[in-house]
């Protein structure tokens, strides 16, 4: 039955609680039907039995058999009355048969053990008989009234079918009535799979949400959010596919130029040597490039960076994101000061984002502050803090801070315009925002609990 469809199986599971409710109920009538019947007749066979008892056989001889038998005979019968299966018979206390109906009782077998109910069987079908054994108000006799016990279901089966047909008949119906309303219930799930398999790989639009079942709704709800996701995502690709392309041209473009100019200075040694400068920096220009543009499509992806969510140690964090710039600050005169004063925006979270967060902000200040500048890193209770001193950046451009690729006009250090981008989706993550800000002579990034 699993392989079979949610609507087949709907319909033959209430085809099936259907069928045995009603057998059910049908034994269960049939049960009190004959309890009824049995009741009844066994009070007709009692009144029967009581008035024949009243009656003085002694002076019943063989003839009164005769011609009570003759009378019987001469009644007219135009068979439209049903046979009861009732027959009585009188015995003496020796087992002879005194009178009987001259129908079934002459049949009777005398048993001087029975008293009361008893239920016999003889003949060749070994039909049952419930016979009724009752002394004679002068005790000289023996009354039997009997009936047989197919009359008995016969009459019992009547009336169950009386009952249960015309319940039958409205099953039936509404077995009918089911298997259609099943069938319509599932005409929308129905139409919505002919669309989604006709559709096109590139079709992404929402699905229709009108007019349909409270069950569906939920489902398709969730497949117009997938779809949103997909269409989503293939944007961000697209983009960061074309934005990359962009962004790569142009170096590769300037490494072009340079390794030609090399190749053409064979007797140039200071233009040769000029131009192999600027082609080594030109290729750690695009090394940091790539390296960027990894990192990026990792976070986007959110697969490379499934380490499960640890306590952070913030102070070993900032620590080693330091000591990781020590060397490049050195060389430029810049002093980097770490302050740890709270837990900072998130006690939990993945500490290898943590750390390449702290990393580009520490290279991005690094790069844009002046020589002998000073860079504060200072941890709150529920906020991170990265300020550089000596530099700021214009207000308009402030809004744009966190673009991929962009950088402000007018800079002069080499850059991918992807590290705050980094930090923005890293912060995102972990449910933090970002915020630049000029602060007093300097610029700082601020992140904090979303809020």
């Amino acid at each position: 039955m699993k392989k079979l469809s949610l609507q087949v199986r709907l319909i033959l599971s209430f085809l099936l609680v259907a069928s045995v409710v009603w057998l059910t109920a049908a034994v269960l009538s049939w049960n009190e039907s004959r309890e009824q019947l049995d009741e009844f007749f066994d009070t007709y066979q009692l009144q029967l039995a009581r008035q024949l008892a009243l009656v003085d056989w002694a002076n019943v001889s063989p003839a009164s058999q005769s011609k009570v038998n003759r009378l019987i005979d001469s009644l007219e019968d135009d068979g439209e009355e049903e046979d009861e299966a009732i027959g009585f018979a009188v015995f003496d206390l020796k087992g002879n048969m005194v009178f009987n109906d001259n129908e079934n009782g002459r049949f009777f077998i005398f048993d001087p053990k029975a008293d009361g109910f008893v239920t016999q069987t003889w003949g060749k079908k070994d039909d049952a008989w419930r016979i009724l054994w009752m002394k004679s108000a002068s005790e000289d006799y023996v009354v039997a009234v009997g009936q047989e016990m197919d009359y008995r279901n016969e009459a019992a089966l009547e009336m169950v079918e009386e009952n249960l047909l015309p319940w039958l008949l409205g099953l039936l119906l509404l077995m009918g009535a089911t298997v259609a309303m099943v069938s319509s219930a599932f005409r929308p799930l129905k139409k919505i799979t002919s669309e989604l398999a006709q559709r096109s790989p590139k079709d992404l639009s929402l699905l229709p949400t009108n007019n349909l079942p409270s069950e569906i709704l939920p489902l398709l709800t969730a497949l117009n959010n997938l779809f949103l996701q997909i269409e989503n995502t293939m944007k961000r690709e697209r983009s960061f596919i074309s934005d990359a392309a962009h962004e790569l041209r142009t170096p590769l473009t300037a490494l072009n130029v340079q390794s030609e100019v090399a190749l053409l200075a064979k007797d140039d040694p200071e233009t040769r040597d000029h131009a192999l400068s600027k082609l080594n920096l030109g290729i750690e220009r695009c090394s940091r490039l790539v390296g960027q543009l990894l990192a990026l499509s990792r976070l986007e992806a959110s697969t490379q960076f499934q380490e499960p969510e640890v306590v952070l140690d913030w102070q070993k964090l900032i620590d080693d994101a330091a000591f990781e710039q020590e060397e490049t600050a050195a060389t430029r005169n810049i002093t980097i000061h770490k302050n740890i004063q709270g837990n900072g925006p998130v006690k939990e979270g993945r500490a290898l984002l943590w750390s390449l967060l702290l990393r580009n902000l520490l290279d991005n200040a690094l790069r844009y502050s002046p020589r002998g500048a000073e860079i504060d890193i200072t941890l709150g209770e529920d906020w991170l803090r990265v300020y550089n001193s000596g530099v700021t950046v214009d207000n308009e451009n402030l809004p744009r801070l966190g673009e991929r690729f962009f950088r402000p006009y007018g800079q002069e250090q080499n850059g991918s315009g992807l590290g705050l981008s980094i930090v923005k989706r890293i912060a995102a993550l972990h449910n933090c925002s970002v915020k630049f800000t000029n602060d007093k002579d300097g610029f700082a990034v601020i992140i904090t609990p979303e809020q």
